[in-house]
């Protein structure tokens, strides 16, 4: 197998770039990739955060400087989120059977996306919020999973606010990565101790991450079509659900 000083920033940028054109900031391709070569899973969880932080912010100031960011929603869904989040991280499930399940709602969200058609989905002017309580009631929830399984919530968020019709797509993307923004901080503040066992070849991993969220971002604000961007969503969950339901 080539070595992983070349493979692995390449699967880096394929990942960064996958997902930031939906609005997510890849920790979920991140992981896999780095357990393709074996990395330590305690090098494994630190890193992805940080590049999830690095990914998240890039691609929150280019969807804002577009203005693709439902700033009420998105506060809404921290207020519920970020405590949760903190609660989620810190406990330790039984593996074999909540991955499972939350593999299986991620692939069926896929499979909506993917092979059921179109989804009724809101257009620009048409999204209808949802009351501040339900929105902070989903952030809470999604932030608890997003501590559990160790993500930002993206995976969990996008599919809820298009099915829900909550805002059109695009502003989907940059409201969820706003989200996820806040919850990898919270998941990196909240083990400081971790970020002792970052790999040496951090910056490289940087730089492809970086260069990844240039192009996903530049596809998904500008590029994409709205079919595009829901079927790139629908391989982005497929992915996450196959690492839950193999890991």
């Amino acid at each position: 197998m080539p070595s992983a000083d070349i493979l692995l920033p390449v699967l880096l940028f394929l990942g960064a770039t996958l997902y930031t054109s939906v609005g997510h900031a890849g920790a979920s391709a991140y992981l896999a990739a780095m357990a393709l070569f074996g990395i330590a899973p305690e090098v494994m969880r630190p890193t992805a955060l940080v590049l999830n932080v690095i990914v998240a912010s890039l691609s929150v100031f280019r969807f804002a400087r577009a203005g693709l960011i439902d700033v009420r929603l998105f506060l809404c869904l921290i207020l519920g989120s970020a405590p949760l989040a903190f609660l989620g991280g810190g406990i330790t499930l039984p593996g074999h059977w909540y991955r499972p399940l939350v593999g299986l709602v991620l692939l069926a969200a896929a499979v909506r996306l993917l092979w059921s058609g179109t989804p009724k989905i809101a257009a620009p002017g048409e999204a209808k919020r949802p009351p501040v309580p339900a929105a902070a009631a989903t952030g809470a929830a999604v932030g608890f999973l997003s501590g559990l399984t160790g993500t930002g919530g993206g995976i969990f968020l996008s599919p809820v606010m298009i099915f829900g019709r909550w805002v059109d797509v695009r502003m989907a993307s940059g409201t969820a990565v706003s989200f996820i923004l806040v919850n990898s901080t919270m998941a990196l503040l909240g083990n400081l101790k971790a970020v002792g066992s970052l790999p040496s070849e951090l910056p490289i991993y940087a730089g492809a991450v970086i260069a990844g969220a240039l192009v996903g971002t530049g596809l998904g604000i500008r590029t994409f079509a709205t079919p595009m961007i829901l079927k790139a969503l629908g391989i982005v969950l497929l992915v996450a659900a196959g690492k839950l339901l193999l890991s």
